[in-house]
């Protein structure tokens, strides 16, 4: 199934540039992403995201390493069609006209191990904050996001865990707003009514969060 909803994404880069309505449907192209292979295509995504695929703790750029590839693959293709406003990734993923170059590129990064040092909230109430996060997280958000932030590549929920708090603020920040037009309605629902404080509150927790074997060793 994990490969069907990566097929079907990669799919919806053809001339068409239709989004996939399906990511289970039988029209989806016959293409499996190599890491391999996306290691080499993955060059001109590293001088912002690094090598490393550790993104900026300032969270200017986000830490991409571990990401399922269905969603690495649905972003880049929102960004593309203009669900999703990113005017420093369009040129990029403009240029990517092979379906097959997108599926390898999000396997490469989706097996890179993640580093230990995302950039994390540092004010000197942290452990409040992120104490109040937890609750927030845990009542709110673990079921789609998992317990350690691990997500769902089927369901298309991403990783947060590893993330940067600055730039998990500023998306959730941006989905409350209503700038982060491809955000999931449920997802909408529930941070609308969020505060300020309970952003960065959810957000500092979230940052804190680490996968169970997924770490850089």
């Amino acid at each position: 199934m994990k490969t069907a909803v990566i097929l079907a994404l990669a799919a919806a880069l053809l001339p068409a540039f239709a989004l996939a309505a399906d990511p289970g449907s039988p029209t989806a192209l016959a293409k499996k992403g190599q890491a391999e292979r996306g290691k080499a295509a993955y060059a001109v995504c590293s001088a912002c995201h690094l090598p490393s695929g550790a993104g900026r703790p300032d969270g200017l750029y986000p830490q991409l390493a571990g990401q399922h590839a269905s969603v690495l693959i649905k972003q880049m293709l929102d960004i593309r069609t203009g669900l999703r406003d990113n005017p420093t990734m369009y040129p990029f993923v403009q240029e990517i006209t092979d379906p097959l170059v997108l599926a390898d590129i999000a396997a490469h990064i989706e097996h890179l191990c993640i580093p230990a040092n995302n950039g994390r909230y540092e004010g000197p109430d942290a452990a409040k904050r992120i104490k109040q996060g937890k609750q927030l997280y845990e009542r709110q958000c673990s079921a789609c996001h998992g317990k350690h932030g691990a997500g769902h590549s089927e369901k298309l929920y991403p990783v947060i865990a590893g993330q940067h708090y600055k730039y998990l603020l500023r998306q959730m920040t941006d989905i409350r707003e209503g700038r982060r037009r491809n955000t999931d309605p449920s997802m909408v629902k529930i941070i609308k009514p969020y505060t300020d404080e309970q952003l960065v509150a959810v957000s500092a927790y979230q940052a804190s969060l680490t996968m169970p074997g997924a770490l850089c060793k």
